[in-house]
């Protein structure tokens, strides 16, 4: 599989630069004072800046209000789990906390959503089963 590449916007350099490296553990790229590249499970996303940052809207996903807009990494169940146990260590706020949604159904995950500094909405979530990431 290839790294995707995805740019998103930010209204803080610095507190996205904190945030990505000391919280998510990404490393950083090239950069700039406009835009900066992290890689984040070997995929690049880059935060640009921008002077102001919309709220995107929400879609019911299993009794959630999921962030239309939102971006993340499927994990393996393993490093969702690290990743949640490292979150604990910070003062994140979920906007969908930490669940298995689809119990005992096609597509049985664990989810979390929570945002970034500038309101960028991140899913991270990890499958039962793989094979379930396209199951219809």
């Amino acid at each position: 599989m290839r790294p995707f590449h995805l740019a998103f916007p930010v209204t803080d350099l610095n507190a996205t630069r904190s945030f990505y490296v000391d919280v998510l553990q990404c490393s950083v790229g090239r950069s700039s004072d406009k835009w900066i590249d992290f890689d984040m499970f070997g995929h690049q996303v880059v935060a640009h800046l921008v002077d102001s940052s919309n709220h995107p809207s929400t879609n019911s996903v299993d009794g959630d209000d999921v962030p239309a807009s939102h971006f993340g990494v499927i994990l393996t169940m393993d490093q969702w789990n690290q990743l949640h146990d490292h979150l604990s260590n910070f003062s994140i706020t979920f906007i969908i906390k930490p669940k298995i949604r689809f119990k005992g159904e096609t597509g049985e995950q664990a989810t979390m959503f929570f945002l970034d500094p500038s309101g960028n909405a991140l899913e991270f979530k990890a499958f039962k089963d793989d094979k379930q990431i396209f199951a219809t």
